[in-house]
């Protein structure tokens, strides 16, 4: 309703002056917000009202086409009435129809989803509401990151390198799918580069993974069409930490050369496992790639939920001054608290996110978005930075606790110091003596790890979720490649173990009545 007709229509329905202006000035406040938001482009530094927030996606709704009802009262008022009323009329086979009246309430009416066929950033001529929601979630979540996570937005003006949060793109899928859009879109990108392939130019199609035993990454490389080379870990001699093998990677560089697409790091991982040294791989692959003509190597970093690790996202941004950072993927449920289902690809060149908004096939679901930018408005910028200091303030408090416990039980914490969310305690004691005397040591290992990973499933039963027990010289096959040791990263990790994260979300409460359950589980098992 427009502001300034407000007090005429009122008053004609005889309404004290007085009284409309109290309310008049609430719509006025409301209106200023919505107007800054849009001007700056920037999280509001306090979060808004739930009906701030539903007001503003109803008038975002209104302006997409075909959104005032849905399919089922359609059918019902036709079957009565036999006169369609409403202004638009769709004759496409894709009209943003939605026939349950609570699926359209869900998603408050915005039933086109976002992107098109060319480029899931691209704006819809039908669903303008949708495309301008798209366009400021993106602002938001960069301006987030910038001025609450800490990454670095240089966009590169003059002698100053961008940084990893320079440019970024949104997509309606999870960090696994994720990667494997980025690297398709960065196949695409060198092509284009390199020009046509010959036995001096080859196509790349080879990527190298620095080893990180979680599944979806290495599935993601196959599911992008390339073949993955996994480097080994390197165990540190001072610590438990399980890291980068900065000699492995120069020697599978100087091995597959123009092969390679991509380096794969990863930041955000379980304890033993700490952040690759994606400074000093930066680097490497910079200077490897000065010493080349074409696309060079790319270097894509897993950041999935390391967003929330301040010393991590300094790491990035040391990444981007000194070397090669192309991608940088960030997962949206783990760092923003929504539901699963969206990620955020930042990176340092305008030209690697274009390449990857161009390589979404067809239009994407707006789900993922609509609930990032509740989210955002929600928080306001205070409420993001508090959710990232009561991490870190629970930090040391989960870490003593753990020592406690482990202590108690005759175990002892892994060390791993550049591991601020992920924390690991040892599970040796936790087999019997009888299977460590057993003559045949195959029998042995297998009654040993029988009986380590039925404590995990102990603590679940007890409804602990999130907890990882890995027991020692683990094996798995994964799409014709087998694991060894797969749980730890390495090959020959010297314990057996639990991990547990202090993880954006967790409250105090919950983190003590975890650490009841944990100790009365050791207890009775």
């Amino acid at each position: 309703m427009d502001s300034d007709a407000i007090p005429s229509l009122f008053a004609s329905l005889q309404i004290p002056a007085n009284h409309t202006s109290v309310g008049l000035s609430n719509l006025v406040a409301s209106n200023a917000e919505a107007k800054a938001l849009f001007h700056h482009k920037r999280l509001p530094e306090v979060g808004w009202s739930d009906v701030h927030i539903q007001r503003l996606l109803f008038e975002l709704s209104v302006l997409d086409t075909n959104c005032e009802e849905t399919v089922k009262c359609q059918l019902s008022s036709s079957a009565s009435a036999g006169k369609f009323t409403h202004r638009w009329t769709g004759a496409g086979e894709r009209e943003g129809r939605i026939y349950s009246t609570l699926v359209s309430q869900r998603h408050y009416g915005l039933g086109h989803g976002i992107g098109r066929s060319g480029d899931v950033m691209e704006a819809q001529p039908k669903a303008v509401g949708s495309s301008a929601l798209l366009r400021l979630a993106l602002r938001l979540i960069l301006d987030a990151v910038r001025r609450g996570a800490g990454l670095n937005g240089n966009s590169g003006k003059g002698n100053q390198p961008s940084g990893p949060a320079a440019n970024g793109t949104l997509l309606p899928v999870c960090t696994g799918m994720s990667i494997a859009l980025v690297l398709s879109g960065l196949r695409d990108r060198a092509k284009k580069i390199d020009g046509v392939v010959s036995d001096s130019k080859p196509e790349r199609n080879v990527v190298l993974w620095s080893r990180i035993d979680q599944k979806s990454c290495y599935k993601a490389i196959l599911a992008a069409g390339l073949k993955c080379v996994v480097l080994p870990t390197r165990a540190h001699p001072d610590t438990d930490e399980v890291s980068t093998d900065l000699d492995a990677l120069q020697s599978a560089l100087s091995k597959y050369g123009n092969e390679i697409l991509a380096v794969i790091t990863t930041t955000s991982c379980f304890c033993p496992r700490v952040p690759d040294e994606v400074d000093k791989v930066a680097k490497t692959i910079k200077l490897w790639n000065d010493e080349r003509p074409g696309a060079g190597v790319s270097h894509v970093i897993n950041h999935a939920y390391g967003l929330q690790c301040q010393a991590t996202n300094k790491l990035l941004n040391r990444a981007c001054t000194i070397g090669r950072v192309d991608a940088i993927i960030c997962s949206t449920d783990k760092n923003f608290l929504v539901p699963v289902g969206g990620a955020l690809i930042l990176s340092p060149d305008s030209s690697v996110v274009e390449s990857i908004s161009k390589n979404y096939p067809g239009r994407a679901s707006a789900s993922p978005v609509i609930d990032l930018f509740i989210t955002l408005l929600s928080m306001g910028l205070e409420g993001y930075k508090k959710v990232l200091e009561e991490r870190r303030r629970l930090t040391g408090l989960f870490q003593s606790q753990l020592e406690r416990i482990a202590e108690k039980f005759g175990e002892r914490t892994l060390k791993c110091p550049r591991n601020t969310i992920s924390f690991g305690m040892t599970l040796d004691k936790l087999v019997c003596v009888e299977s460590e005397q057993n003559s045949d040591a195959g029998v042995a290992l297998k009654e040993q790890n029988k009986q380590i990973t039925k404590f995990g499933s102990m603590l679940f039963t007890r409804c602990v979720s999130g907890t990882r027990v890995v027991a020692k010289n683990e094996t798995k096959t994964i799409s014709g490649h087998t694991f060894v040791g797969f749980g730890s990263s390495h090959d020959s990790y010297s314990h057996a173990y639990m991990t547990a994260a202090c993880a954006v979300g967790l409250g105090e409460a919950e983190m003590n009545e975890f650490f009841a359950r944990l100790d009365k589980s050791l207890k009775d098992y």
